[in-house]
């Protein structure tokens, strides 16, 4: 499996019932922050769906940048091995949608169409090395115009599929403006939503600066704390669900969120009462993964300084290596209520809900939960003992890579960082893992061979 057996090390819809009407939204913790909210936030009825053909399920990879559910990220094998008959037909689409001379809208989506599967299911950097400045021309050509919802869609896709083979400083700067011109004025709900899903990605792959990271953060949080508001999409929960998931992937690359986390934590708790799971569960997850960037490792130099030690947490089962965290920050000062919030949804049972709904809920907020009151557990903990090694099982979420080796999720900016390439790469995933190291560094994790990590 190439070189993924190398041990690598670890870096660290909707409208809430408790909405608050606001005639502007909440100032930024930083000063080149999103301008504020051109709609006020009000509680109404909710759309439970992104659009027609996403609650029909006919989403392909070529169009589709959602993950749809946690066991679809644990069980993902790339798709069976093809010949090298792609790279001709690659090179041709290429030329045409360079050329986009006298090509009609259906002409365009077969393209964008061919172009995103093949650089999904393939490693093509070399097919389009030295290629991108054009296409990233021909894409923006395709979003700007809006000819039509798919080609709109599609070549974003194409811009992050590009940005993920092969990433440049140059690109972020390029298509920020125009990403957000879609995400604001488009009358496409699901336009939108691939915009802002589209931003994330090449925030992260294309070259922004820590600055520029937050600022997109920060309007990011409007979209959310205005319910899709901001953006012209008040009741739509595909908005506000991509704005939450882009949040928490971006927020992996800033290591101190001590002036965002109370901000932003207090608007996710709003959306705890969604009435949209998606929208509940993407909050959720962002909340976790605040209180565990809240700590830090404790270091020899925290010696000359006062700890305090209800601050401070210890391997519960010491082992040899594993050092003391300390709590850096506050990620949210009312956590007594907030935990009360968590156990009422990790407790759900109502008939407006599936069965499948229900559960969802029920999972992801009883590791949530846990997360809150011990930052150290991963999703998935279990405190159980495991009889073989006298320790705890801990996080015990882990990714199938083929029939051979499994991928430990054991912190929540792991999962994060899954989520945001699964949602990319879709089907693709284990094959750009695999093969591209863009793909590896953003998420490098050992893989074995123990397969009792996916027993449950």
């Amino acid at each position: 499996m190439h070189d993924l057996r190398r041990q690598a090390l670890e870096s660290g819809k909707t409208v809430s019932r408790k909405a608050r009407s606001k005639q502007t939204s909440p100032a930024s913790s930083r000063p080149n922050s999103a301008p504020s909210s051109r709609a006020a936030s009000r509680s109404r009825g909710v759309s439970g769906a992104n659009s027609d053909e996403e609650e029909n399920g006919n989403l392909s990879d070529e169009t589709s940048f959602s993950t749809n559910s946690i066991d679809e990220l644990l069980n993902g094998d790339a798709p069976d091995p093809v010949t090298d008959a792609w790279r001709a037909d690659l090179a041709d689409r290429i030329q045409e949608l360079i050329d986009r001379k006298r090509s009609s809208v259906q002409g365009r989506e077969k393209c964008l169409a061919t172009y995103v599967r093949e650089l999904t299911a393939q490693y093509a950097e070399e097919d389009i090395r030295g290629k991108e400045a054009e296409l990233v021309v021909t894409f923006l050509k395709s979003v700007k115009a809006e000819s039509s919802e798919r080609e709109t869609i599609l070549a974003m896709k194409a811009l992050a599929m590009t940005v993920v083979t092969s990433p440049s400083d140059l690109i972020y700067e390029a298509v920020c403006g125009p990403l957000k011109r879609v995400i604001s004025d488009s009358a496409s709900i699901p336009s939108k939503t691939a915009a802002i899903h589209c931003l994330g990605t090449c925030t992260f792959f294309g070259g922004a600066s820590d600055d520029e990271i937050l600022d997109n953060m920060a309007y990011l949080l409007e979209i959310v704390a205005s319910d899709g508001a901001f953006i012209e999409a008040q009741d739509e929960a595909g908005p506000v669900v991509a704005a939450l998931e882009e949040w928490g992937s971006l927020s992996t690359l800033i290591d101190d969120l001590a002036n965002e986390s109370e901000e932003a934590a207090e608007y996710f708790v709003e959306q705890l009462s969604s009435s949209d799971p998606a929208v509940q569960i993407a909050a959720g997850e962002n909340i976790a993964l605040l209180y565990e960037k809240s700590y830090r490792s404790l270091t020899e130099d925290d010696g000359a300084t006062e700890i305090n030690e209800d601050d401070v947490i210890s391997d519960p089962d010491d082992i040899p290596g594993v050092p003391k965290l300390v709590k850096n920050y506050d990620a949210y000062r009312r956590t007594d209520v907030l935990k009360d919030t968590l156990s009422d949804l990790a407790s759900t049972s109502t008939r407006r809900l599936s069965k499948k709904e229900q559960k969802s809920l029920r999972t992801n907020f009883a590791d949530i939960l846990d997360s809150v009151e011990y930052p150290t557990h991963g999703p998935r903990y279990q405190n159980a003992i495991n009889h073989e090694t006298g320790k705890r099982y801990g996080s015990r979420m882990a990714v199938r890579i083929h029939k051979e080796g499994v991928m430990k999720i054991d912190k929540w900016w792991k999962l994060h960082r899954l989520q945001a390439l699964r949602r990319v790469l879709q089907s693709g995933f284990v094959t750009h893992y695999e093969r591209n190291p863009v793909v590896f560094e953003s998420l490098p994790i050992m893989i074995s061979n123990d397969r009792k990590a996916l027993r449950n």
